[in-house]
């Protein structure tokens, strides 16, 4: 349930910028250097580690819609309790790291049995990368059916550690912008497309039918707090942009923005 009405309006707009602060970011410093950054720059919602001391700072001192992602029910409902506006089933990377992949009916229980702790709490789902586009499809159907209000999609993580910044950034995002492409053909949900984002893809998310988009990794690259606003804002103006496609390009074939990699993901 969208309890926020600007959170909702932005959804409904298709204006959606959520600002991806750390979800393993402890460094309070840091973070309210970010949220401050977030809100000067016109961001719609941040996402934060799901820790209570963090939620009360940031409560003081920002305004915008606060996030938290985790896989644990009780945690989640922990973080709404005090005072935070989406949960979102979702950081799975700490999981990946260690060679641990969830399948979508982990994900979908672990939905279920937060759904079931704060009905009233707006629900967001990241959908595994690991899973093949078939089984995304499957899951964001049946959390469709289940009432979650937000699906997110996530990017491919290169294996190979000496790959560039710009070379991973890409393969995050042209995976990321497959999933978010199929399942909007499949499902009415709004989409957050998020990992390797920067102002170009965020044009291009918002152009397949992407609610908004979430932007992480892009915004480290700018140490000053008035470069990142103004990046916020530059990507802002890029997802407002209206993109001249001919036929051929909005009926792109899906194969070709995925690398070899993630089509082997796909056919695994």
């Amino acid at each position: 349930m969208i309890l926020n009405k600007n959170l909702e309006s932005a959804l409904n707009r298709h204006e959606v910028v959520k600002i991806i602060i750390g979800l393993s970011n402890f460094n309070l410093r840091n973070i309210i250097f970010q949220a401050k950054a977030a809100e000067i720059g016109g961001a719609t919602y941040i996402d934060i580690a799901s820790n209570i001391n963090i939620i009360n700072e940031l409560k003081q001192i920002s305004t915008l819609p606060l996030c938290v992602s985790s896989i644990d029910p009780d945690e989640l409902f922990a973080c709404f309790k005090a005072g935070v506006d989406i949960l979102e089933v979702g950081n799975f990377d700490v999981f990946y790291r260690q060679g641990i992949m969830l399948s979508a009916n982990n994900v979908l229980d672990i939905a279920k049995d937060i759904m079931c702790q704060a009905p009233l709490a707006c629900i967001s789902v990241t959908i595994p990368h690991t899973l093949c586009l078939w089984d995304q499809i499957y899951l964001a159907k049946q959390l469709e059916f289940l009432g979650v209000d937000i699906i997110q999609t996530e990017g491919f993580n290169s294996k190979f550690k000496t790959d560039s910044y710009a070379v991973n950034s890409l393969r995050k995002s042209s995976s990321a912008l497959s999933a978010t492409y199929v399942l909007l053909k499949n499902i009415k949900i709004p989409i957050i497309s998020a990992s390797g984002i920067n102002p170009l893809s965020a044009a291009i998310a918002i152009s397949y039918g992407a609610s908004g988009i979430g932007i992480g990794s892009f915004l480290l690259e700018f140490n000053d707090s008035i470069d990142r606003s103004i990046i916020i804002k530059s990507i802002i103006q890029s997802m407002h942009q209206n993109l001249t496609m001919d036929t051929k390009t909005k009926n792109l074939n899906i194969y070709s923005v995925f690398d070899h990699s993630n089509i082997s993901s796909m056919n695994a």
